[in-house]
């Protein structure tokens, strides 16, 4: 039987494949919404006995995970005019390949695992173990400050999941702190991204090779 958990994981697989070879920031931040949004609502599929102050801790991470994180980027990059095209270390289709490669490795993964609370979900755990590997890889590949933002943000959406997976019960006002904490890193990326912009007129990380002590 398919779970309705399953079919909306099955999204964000596809997503994360589509973030390996995105070039466009535009879309990478759209990408990450969907993703913020989707793990934010996993709780209420999975059984999660979701009191009314759970329920509320759940919107609101849905609210900031999945639009005012995403939204707030976005106008970053509008107001300082930053080239929207993602400069990669290594080449969209070999990242495709590797976003594949990490996918059918999460997916065996999982099977090895093979955890009793979440074995009718089939597709949870390797979203949750897939997504924080892709975060990963976007910040080692990708020059752009942004997209290196973009991929910390994916990983930390990752870690959230796997809490959720393996968790009992909610924990929503420890993940809540954790994701207000995360807000707050964004808020001082975008400060950071900002100052180098407006040093080099351009985002990308490679510029910061010419700074000397």
């Amino acid at each position: 039987m398919i779970h309705s958990v399953d079919t909306i994981l099955a999204l964000v697989l596809l997503s994360i494949l589509f973030s390996y070879g995105y070039s466009q920031l535009f879309r990478l931040i759209i990408v990450v919404g969907f993703q913020g949004i989707v793990v934010s609502i996993v709780p209420f599929f999975i059984g999660h006995d979701m009191t009314a102050g759970g329920i509320v801790f759940t919107i609101a991470t849905l609210l900031i995970r999945g639009i005012i994180i995403p939204m707030s980027i976005y106008i970053a990059m509008k107001k300082r005019a930053i080239q929207s095209k993602v400069a990669p270390i290594i080449g969209y289709q070999a990242s495709i390949l590797c976003g594949l490669g990490v996918i059918v490795a999460a997916t065996y993964i999982s099977r090895q695992l093979n955890i009793p609370s979440i074995s009718n979900y089939t597709l949870l755990f390797p979203t949750a173990i897939a997504l924080p590997v892709t975060g990963m890889f976007l910040l080692m590949t990708r020059r752009n400050a942004i997209a290196m933002v973009l991929g910390y943000i994916i990983m930390e959406n990752g870690i959230y999941l796997i809490g959720t997976t393996i968790s009992v019960r909610a924990l929503h006002i420890v993940e809540f702190g954790i994701l207000l904490d995360v807000l707050a890193g964004v808020m001082i990326m975008a400060t950071i991204l900002q100052t180098i912009e407006r040093t080099f007129d351009d985002v990308d990380t490679e510029n910061l090779r010419t700074l000397k002590e």
